[in-house]
């Protein structure tokens, strides 16, 4: 395939939705992989839907996930190009392309009312296209700009996602292309962009496919060079239907701010719609640039599945604690400020599926733990055995004069030996008596991460409860 020059393209009304942004990897993947071009644009033409704000949170959703593109620095605002559009709009009417339109929004109310009242698929009634209006004739404010569409024929979308797709002409409608208020629509300025920018692939989500006819059109209209076409399947809910809040998180921000790690997200999100024709799951944001190939998406629907978004996390926490601390340290402090190094040791082994969950272990572990006697005895253990062990492990902390991993470890196992007991006399009820939980990681690692102090406080009260 030749390289890719191509875009990703939001609008700024919210926050950067999942869907949006497997929309910007997929371009930005297909670009690298060909050793082609990406940029980025915001369309922010729409005022009405325009969020203040929430272009620059794009852009900053985009560079967590360093998805940078080669135009950083210089991106593509659609709001200051007003006057380009206007220009290449009214170049359309000078054609006979397109046409000036004065009908009030009364009269096109009225005439859609009509419509559907008989029937009928509601549509521009065509009074202004063979008018022949003089844009020197209205006012500022008084008009818009509508394409000429052809009102029969055929044409055909090559899509290279999914295949040829033939759109009926005589369906469609003439499209305004400037608003009354001197915007472009989206589909004049998202044209007139893709041609200015040197686009030659324009990639986009499956819910742009039924434009791309009116859009073949424009630039046919321009006499340009038609650039090549890719429309992703969309991302469905469990249940197949559209992913929505009430199924939980569906923005970059809400995942990250839940702890989910960026390494983590965009290799989930390849996933969804992209086979790599392995049973690899794992690819670091380097290998997905060479092994994505735009053939290898699927047509149908992703599922989102949260479950293996999760498994995929808990790998990257684990594999980033153990390499590169001060990366995790630096996400994680957003969530618990004051960790320490024992802390993220910890969740490096604590099978942690969010950042924020291992936040919530460490602060619920701070807290000194509340817990049945009984649930110190090992179920093949006994309360006299257990009372030994407990205090044999008191006496070997106290004695301890350095704190680490591999010194408790041999004081656990010392008090096994030295006092003919089972690991289950010992370490389950110093597990329990540090964490007040049956499930946790190993008590090395928590007495680590707790310190000596701590340890040795939690151990003698274990005692006590069992006395």
């Amino acid at each position: 395939m030749k390289s890719i020059i191509t875009r990703f393209a939001p609008s700024p009304t919210g926050e950067l939705h999942i869907g949006s942004a497997r929309t910007a990897l997929f371009a930005y993947l297909a670009a690298r992989s060909t050793g082609g071009k990406f940029f980025l644009r915001i369309e922010d033409t729409d005022r009405t839907r325009y969020v203040e704000g929430s272009d620059q949170r794009l852009i900053e959703a985009m560079n967590w996930l360093n998805l940078i593109p080669d135009n950083k620095g210089e991106i593509v605002f659609q709001s200051k190009r007003l006057e380009m559009y206007k220009k290449f709009a009214l170049e359309l009417v000078e054609k006979g392309q397109a046409y000036i339109c004065v009908c009030s929004k009364e009269k096109l109310d009225a005439d859609r009312a009509e419509m559907e009242k008989a029937g009928v698929p509601p549509r521009y009634a065509g009074h202004c296209r063979e008018a022949r209006i003089n844009i020197d004739d209205v006012k500022e404010g008084e008009y818009v700009v509508r394409l000429k569409m052809p009102k029969t024929g055929k044409i055909v979308v090559h899509d290279i996602v999914r295949g040829d797709i033939e759109f009926d002409l005589s369906l469609l409608d003439d499209q305004v292309l400037l608003k009354s208020d001197g915007f472009p629509t989206y589909h004049l300025a998202s044209v007139v962009d893709d041609h200015e920018m040197g686009i030659n692939s324009v990639l986009r989500a499956e819910e742009w496919l039924s434009s791309t006819p009116k859009h073949i059109i424009l630039y046919q209209a321009f006499g340009w060079e038609l650039p090549q076409f890719g429309h992703f399947s969309m991302i469905l809910a469990p249940d197949r239907s559209k992913l929505s809040k009430r199924h939980g998180a569906t923005s970059v921000e809400q995942f990250r701010s839940e702890g989910y790690l960026p390494e983590a997200l965009i290799n989930f999100v390849a996933l969804l719609g992209w086979n790599p024709k392995t049973d690899r799951e794992i690819f670091s944001l380097a290998e997905l640039e060479q092994e994505f190939k735009i053939e290898n998406l699927n047509k149908a629907p992703a599922i989102f599945d949260i479950q293996k978004l999760n498994s995929i996390n808990t790998h990257y926490i684990t594999e980033l604690v153990r390499n590169q601390k001060s990366e995790v340290r630096s996400q994680i402090k957003n969530i618990l400020k004051d960790i320490s190094d024992d802390e993220l040791d910890l969740i490096g082994r604590g099978g942690f599926s969010t950042l924020k969950g291992a936040a919530d272990y460490i602060l619920e572990l701070r807290k000194e733990p509340d817990y049945p006697a009984t649930m110190l005895v090992f179920k093949r253990s006994e309360k006299k055995s257990t009372l030994l062990a407990l205090r044999a492990v008191a006496d070997k902390f106290e004695s301890e004069e350095e704190w680490s991993t591999f010194n408790v470890q041999k004081a656990l196992e010392y008090v096994v030996i030295e006092n003919s007991l089972t690991n289950g006399d010992v370490f389950w009820p110093v597990r329990v008596a540090l964490s007040g939980a049956e499930k946790s990681p190993s008590p090395v690692e928590l007495a680590v991460a707790l310190g000596k102090d701590e340890s040795l406080k939690r151990v003698k009260k274990a005692i006590s409860k069992l006395n």
